[in-house]
């Protein structure tokens, strides 16, 4: 049994960016779905797309890597994890890496970015960090 899916999403992803893989498969469900389109539209991957399977589906991401073949995601780290949540309110949504990274948060108008976040005055659930 997994107890941190979106751990598992996120070490799935630098597995294959270490690999170099062009795609890498994930268990889908709708939060890894809402992080996947952040990191599309933030532009640190491709595209995505689920793939239904009969069951959950299957949550395809394709990776995005530079012109010299490096890859574009240089750190992916999970920030709340079931042993220790990490909530921040809407005055304490932290910058990453000054602005050039992106948090992803769960708040109650859904899964934003640290920058939606401060610019709905809404707070959450720190899931992760790119850059």
């Amino acid at each position: 049994m997994m107890t941190d899916p979106i751990a598992d999403m996120l070490t799935r992803i630098r597995n294959a960016i270490k690999a170099r893989f062009e795609k890498v498969a994930i268990p889908s469900s709708s939060v890894k779905v809402n992080i996947a389109r952040i990191l599309k539209e933030e532009g640190y991957i491709q595209s995505y797309h689920v793939v239904p399977d009969g069951k959950q589906g299957v949550l395809e991401i394709s990776l995005k890597y530079g012109e010299k073949g490096e890859p574009v995601i240089t750190e992916l780290i999970r920030l709340s994890k079931p042993s220790r949540r990490v909530y921040v309110n809407k005055g304490n949504v932290p910058k990453i890496r000054s602005g050039m990274g992106v948090a992803v948060i769960s708040t109650s108008k859904g899964i934003v970015t640290d920058a939606v976040a401060r610019q709905q005055g809404v707070g959450g659930e720190l899931l992760c960090s790119v850059w």
